[in-house]
């Protein structure tokens, strides 16, 4: 802690300096440099040219300029005065509005390609993105067909088939001719027997499955689900 004004008006004594030099060299007026060195600060119009003045009278007599802001501020600036904030130039502000303009339109941006992933994803799940979840949808149950025993189709020519249920004396579940161009024959049962003129001439599906009935003789089968034998 030091005297503001005794400290400044030695360093001027000590450069034979008197105000009128001062004056023209700082552009300060003499009652101005005359009340610092008095420390009648409150001649000064306001704290601000207090602080200023302060610097450049302590700076023109080769003293530090600031310790003396800072001496100032300490015995005779309180905790609740604050300086006042300069205004921000047009070049400022106008600035200050292009940068907050162009945030805006960054967040705008953003919520808008955030909207159309959210409406791309929603379209793609099907219209609802609870559809996958909660569907009342429930799946289709199809009746089940039974695979007929036996299966006759002719390829070429005819053939006259004679089949039985389960054995020789069982009843008749087929007897016709089976020629080219005809649909195909289905005979149902669980077990057949079955009396067949030109083997040759036709195609037979045993239980969903194609077999080969060799020769160009009349045969005798037994047919089952596991497949036919020679009777």
């Amino acid at each position: 802690m030091f005297e503001i004004g005794n400290s400044l008006r030695e360093a001027r004594v000590r450069r034979g300096i008197d105000f009128a030099q001062v004056e023209v060299a700082t552009k300060i007026r003499g009652k101005y440099l005359r009340a610092l060195e008095d420390e009648q600060f409150d001649v000064l119009p306001a704290e601000t040219y207090v602080k200023g003045f302060l610097r450049t009278y302590a700076e023109y007599l080769g003293l530090d300029g600031q310790l003396y802001v800072d001496e100032f501020n300490s015995r005779f600036v309180t905790g609740d005065e604050r300086e006042p904030r300069p205004r921000p130039s047009k070049a400022q502000r106008a600035r200050q509005r292009r940068t907050e303009t162009g945030v805006v339109l960054i967040v705008l941006a953003a919520i808008a390609v955030i909207t159309v992933v959210v409406i791309s994803a929603w379209k793609s799940s099907g219209g609802s993105p609870t559809s996958s979840h909660h569907s009342t949808k429930r799946p289709v149950t199809r009746s089940h067909v039974a695979v007929p025993l036996l299966t006759v189709v002719a390829k070429r020519g005819s053939a006259h088939v004679t089949a039985r249920r389960g054995d020789a004396s069982g009843d008749i579940a087929f007897d016709g001719t089976v020629q080219k161009g005809d649909a195909p024959v289905a005979i149902r049962g669980t077990q057949l027997w079955v009396q067949i003129d030109s083997p040759e001439n036709l195609r037979v599906i045993v239980n969903g499955h194609t077999q080969l009935i060799p020769g160009h003789a009349p045969r005798v089968i037994v047919v089952t689900r596991a497949g036919w034998r020679p009777a």
